[in-house]
């Protein structure tokens, strides 16, 4: 069983970053994540994604799966330079650092 969906970011919003959409998003986002074997996470049209909209929707997700469990099961596709930053931050500061101290 090889099953694909598409969650588009653009039927949230062009701009996400409200707080009340966070969680919500989160929740749509780990039931399709266990009912697919991918997720295409697409934010063709998205202009804004905020640091904060990206941690608590996107990198909070490392809270319920390894990075690589959610690499395997998820693909972003149509990400702008500017949310491109925002998530990319948001995922290294959920991470646990691999620097010695």
């Amino acid at each position: 069983m090889n099953m694909t969906t598409t969650f588009r970011f653009r039927e949230v919003g062009e701009n996400l970053g409200t707080r009340q959409l966070e969680a919500q998003v989160r929740e749509r986002l780990l039931t399709l994540i266990s009912e697919h074997d991918k997720v295409v996470l697409n934010f063709d049209d998205v202009n804004v994604v905020t640091h904060s909209f990206a941690d608590k929707c996107l990198a909070k997700l490392l809270l319920t799966m390894p990075l690589d469990e959610l690499k395997q099961q998820t693909t972003f596709v149509g990400v702008n330079n500017f949310a491109r930053k925002n998530i990319a931050i948001a995922f290294r500061r959920r991470l646990p650092s691999t620097e010695s101290e």
